[in-house]
């Protein structure tokens, strides 16, 4: 389904919209600042969620609920001519519980941790769904509102995954949006996808004298390592390594019975993915073959464990449809050049499902994101641009009833 962007700008129920929006600024803000301060750290989202169900039932969505995985869902009804369309932000933050997330203002700047990623997307979805009732808008497509869970880190997409794999509504599906990061200049449509290790090297351990020469895990897991560094991979698709956190021991004047090490691997190409995957793999096969060869195993040899701890699939949406027209003319309209871009965002699972999907800002600047000095700036031209460019785009791909 297509609809002229320019004409449903151009009309009075998206003026009458884009008024709402306008006056319920401060309130939106206001949300901003009440949702940061409801703690949502990795796995434990659900203070965050039962306050954003309860603000979904006083808008009076439709069918609200917390599904198996702890996902947010509420419709808004249209017309029903088509599938549904998603607006989605995640209620998670990187942040461990214990964080202090009281939200300090300066002037039009608030500072918090996640309070632009993604709390201010979390406002943003309220803010429509008062622009729709106030102006009278109906959609020819239905809208499922969803805040979800498990975006960030090992979260691992959970939410949306399960939304897509198990939820009720994963066969009435047609477009998904995630409101999610600040600019607009640039949306996702391509999504990085991840594959994400911990390898763990076991051995048999022993005093580091009287055990001299024994296999040492460690030496398993700097071969690995130096392996690593050596790997070499394509810069177009972009794909990209890392080694990141590692540990294990017990003692500096013991051979260590365990060592380990957590690995982030990227692609926004699922081919060139596995093939870092398997070159990964073989690394650790051979680590451990060349350890075992090179000490005594009379104690023990050396064996690794590689658990999955993540895994992001690679994906795209196509430039010609729906949802990314119907971006790259509402984003102009209101002042941004839109580019687009590939980044991991909830949007990857949708897309490499083959169903439509994009990430989009929600407007304002910002910066620090993932750091205890997060901030946002509020200040209402570039904000309100950014939720008139938001709200014009969904309206482009669910469309406006009588605009046609």
């Amino acid at each position: 389904m297509t609809q002229d962007v320019a004409r449903i700008i151009a009309s009075e129920p998206f003026k009458r919209a884009q008024e709402d929006l306008r006056l319920g600024h401060d309130r939106f803000v206001e949300e901003i600042i009440e949702l940061t301060e409801i703690p949502a750290p990795p796995f434990k989202e659900d203070r965050r969620a039962e306050a954003y169900a309860a603000k979904f039932r006083e808008l009076g969505l439709e069918d609200v609920e917390r599904d198996e995985i702890g996902n947010v869902l509420g419709i808004r009804r249209g017309r029903g001519n088509g599938q549904m369309i998603v607006v989605a932000a995640h209620l998670d933050t990187v942040f461990p519980e214990g964080t202090d997330v009281t939200v300090r203002r300066e002037g039009t700047k608030l500072f918090a941790p996640g309070v632009g990623d993604d709390t201010r997307g979390l406002a943003a979805l309220l803010a429509f769904i008062r622009a729709l009732d106030a102006a009278g808008i109906e959609t020819e497509q239905d809208l499922l509102f969803v805040g979800d869970v498990g975006e960030e880190g090992k979260g691992d997409l959970r939410g949306v995954r399960h939304l897509f794999e198990a939820g009720r509504y994963r066969e009435k599906i047609a477009g998904f949006f995630t409101i999610d990061g600040l600019e607009l200049d640039q949306f996702t449509t391509g999504a990085v996808g991840s594959l994400r290790y911990r390898v763990t090297f076991r051995g048999p351990g022993g005093h580091s004298l009287n055990a001299f020469g024994t296999v040492n895990p460690s030496y398993a897991l700097g071969h690995l390592m130096a392996g690593m560094a050596r790997i070499e991979v394509p810069k177009t698709p972009r794909t990209t390594f890392c080694a990141s956190i590692m540990g294990g021991g017990s003692s500096i004047n013991a051979i260590p019975e365990a060592v380990w090490l957590e690995v982030d691997l990227r692609s926004v190409d699922a081919g060139e993915l596995a093939k870092l995957d398997k070159a990964f793999k073989a690394l650790v096969d051979a680590a451990v073959k060349g350890e075992n060869a090179r000490g005594d195993t009379a104690n023990g040899a050396i064996r690794a464990e590689l658990t999955r701890i993540g895994n992001r699939p690679a994906g795209s949406t196509a430039h010609d449809s729906t949802i990314v027209r119907a971006a790259l003319s509402a984003l102009p309209a209101f002042g941004f050049e839109p580019r687009t871009g590939q980044s991991s965002t909830d949007a990857n699972i949708p897309m490499s499902l083959g169903v439509p999907a994009i990430c989009l800002g929600s407007g304002g600047t910002g910066g620090r994101a993932h750091s205890l000095e997060e901030w946002i700036d509020v200040a209402p031209d570039l904000s309100l641009r950014g939720l008139y460019a938001g709200l014009a785009t969904i309206l482009g791909t669910a469309g406006m009833a009588g605009n046609d």
